[in-house]
């Protein structure tokens, strides 16, 4: 039984969820679902029958599909940018800083509901609102990215940006390639394989204001 399903039959009959809780259902049902079949597999009547309501109550919430799909993506960019985010805001020391981002894309791309295929895999990239989304979350990692390196190494920020968009594109390419080959490397052993990795490269760069590391 999903966790879906176990709400639904602990609530007693007759009540009805708040909106916003109604929504967060429908939300983690489509995910299940897009994430199983893909976009343009998936239909309305799929969601709405593992969500346990009818399509009416679906289309309240969600006038299509598309609505409910860029929804789900609102949710889970915003989620992967608040993870870099917070990595690199977890310490001062930089090649801590370094691990602790490729291990955010890790975890995001380990999560159980596998939500980082919406963003990274998606099957409606030609959809410019998909795609206006996924660029926009790559660049505001980048971004994030861009600030501690620029700060740090007082390199120009075109430079600074380029050092970031190449990290972070790193960091989620080999981690989703760790989660569909299957490896038997840990998660915490490859991260810190790529952390020395590109710590060899980063840290060729002084501190600025200093004349060493």
């Amino acid at each position: 039984m999903t966790a879906i399903e176990q709400t639904e039959a602990a609530r007693p009959r007759g009540t009805r969820l708040p909106r916003r809780a109604r929504r967060n259902q429908l939300l983690g049902a489509a995910q299940e679902v897009f994430v199983a079949q893909g976009y343009h597999a998936a239909a309305m009547d799929d969601i709405a029958e593992r969500a346990g309501v009818s399509k009416p109550v679906l289309y309240q919430h969600f006038p299509g599909k598309l609505d409910l799909y860029l929804a789900l993506l609102d949710q889970h960019c915003e989620s992967l940018l608040q993870s870099v985010r917070t990595a690199l805001a977890s310490t001062s020391d930089n090649k801590l800083r370094v691990a602790a981002t490729m291990d955010a894309y890790f975890a995001y791309v380990e999560d159980e509901g596998g939500a980082f295929r919406l963003v990274f895999e998606s099957d409606l990239t030609n959809e410019a609102a998909v795609r206006e989304r996924v660029d926009r979350v790559t660049l505001q990692c980048a971004e994030a990215i861009c600030e501690v390196i620029a700060e740090d190494t007082g390199l120009p920020r075109d430079e600074a940006m380029l050092l970031a968009v190449g990290l972070g594109g790193y960091s989620q390419v080999v981690a989703r390639y760790w989660l569909a080959s299957g490896s038997t490397v840990p998660r915490e052993k490859a991260v810190e394989l790529l952390t020395s990795l590109a710590w060899r490269g980063i840290a060729g760069f002084p501190l600025h204001g200093t004349e060493g590391h």
